[in-house]
């Protein structure tokens, strides 16, 4: 019997669609999801039969594992309780979307082991276990609705091109399939990036959609600073630190962030593309650092949710950004050890801007024990 083919697009309420999935997986039928890579053939991992008929169609070879989809990090944590600080920056940067996580499945509480026997042998095959959080709400929402995880890979045999639309998964696996939603073609067309985290020595097993330039940089440690306008004491929190970074890594500026360590600097009523004022320019062509080229940035969304740890210049600083996103309570403090502010110096002589920077540099040197390096 040919598989029942939805138009997503097509579809008056798409909470129907939903519960249609939810309904095909829990009653264990395979169903082809759209997903922002390319179609994935999915089976209810809590369903040992069905999760044996998705190897068999898929015709995986023993060992291979399969993927698990779930619905965040946080769950991710609840599979792989000692997750490694690189892991963790990769999900948190990364997911929703197009990477594919490889890490230690042997951890005594994870959540692998409620998994049926069965399943476990198909998903951790080796001692590790392949975790996503798909860049698709078709997925997610059905995530949200059926109890533990999905097995997931691509909808076509093995060796077969990859399935970027609905036809491709028909053509492929025709009846194996029982329904398949149709989303119209893949946003990427190409699979996952499959990136093996072992502590936090990151090895690429697949690059896919992500390059590995990109996974690098996802996985470094991020450090934020922010001031007001950008002008002067970030910007030249942010140079200081670069410098002292160098240091310790025995490597050139240019080359902290390919040892793994991202620094930038933002304020919370700063405006995009400014420049460095002059006087903090000169202060730090003293020291060897050159601020020519710093533009300036607001405070956003996307720059505070990727941080690591933010250093604030002042207490009121520090207040404005918990009250605009309470969950960074945890990562981010002042600049100064003690809470003490870091003064403004703008509209001074040259002459308080150096101390301003000698007090940045101080509190630094103080600060970089805490790093995660």
């Amino acid at each position: 019997m040919p598989p029942f083919v939805i138009d997503v697009k097509a579809a008056d309420d798409a909470r129907d669609v939903v519960h249609r999935a939810v309904q095909a997986l829990a009653e264990g039928r395979l169903v082809a999801f759209p997903t922002e890579t390319v179609y994935g053939l999915a089976a209810h991992a809590l369903a040992p039969q069905a999760v044996a008929r998705l190897v068999a169609v898929k015709r995986r070879k023993q060992g291979h594992a399969i993927t698990l989809a779930i619905r965040s990090l946080d769950e991710a944590l609840d599979y792989v309780p000692d997750m490694s600080r690189a892991a963790r920056r990769l999900a948190r940067r990364g997911w929703p979307g197009p990477i594919t996580l490889v890490l230690d499945a042997t951890h005594p509480e994870g959540l692998l082991r409620r998994l049926p026997e069965e399943v476990q042998r198909v998903v951790a095959p080796e001692g590790t276990v392949g975790l996503r959080v798909p860049g698709h709400s078709m997925v997610l929402d059905v995530l949200q609705f059926i109890p533990g995880p999905i097995a997931l890979t691509s909808a076509n045999r093995g060796g077969e091109q990859d399935p970027r639309t609905a036809q491709d998964v028909v053509r492929s696996l025709q009846d194996d399939v029982d329904l398949v939603l149709d989303d119209g073609p893949a946003r990427y067309g190409q699979p996952s990036t499959v990136v093996r985290v072992e502590d936090n020595r990151l090895t690429i097993l697949r690059e896919g959609a992500v390059a590995e330039r990109t996974i690098r940089r996802l996985s470094s440690y991020m450090v934020l600073f922010v001031c007001t306008g950008n002008t002067c004491r970030s910007p030249m929190a942010e140079a200081i630190c670069r410098k002292i970074l160098a240091e310790r890594l025995k490597c050139s500026l240019d080359q902290v962030e390919d040892r793994g360590v991202i620094v930038a600097s933002a304020g919370t009523g700063a405006v995009a593309g400014g420049r460095a004022s002059p006087e903090a320019v000169d202060v730090l062509a003293q020291m060897g650092l050159d601020l020519n080229a710093h533009e300036t940035q607001p405070v956003s969304d996307s720059l505070v949710r990727q941080a690591d740890a933010i250093y604030t210049m002042t207490q009121a600083h520090l207040r404005s950004l918990v009250a605009q996103w309470p969950d960074l309570a945890g990562r981010v403090r002042t600049l100064s050890p003690s809470g003490d502010d870091v003064v403004d110096p703008i509209g001074g002589p040259l002459e308080r801007y150096q101390r301003c920077a000698a007090e940045i540099e101080a509190h630094l040197r103080a600060r970089i024990e805490e790093f995660e390096l």
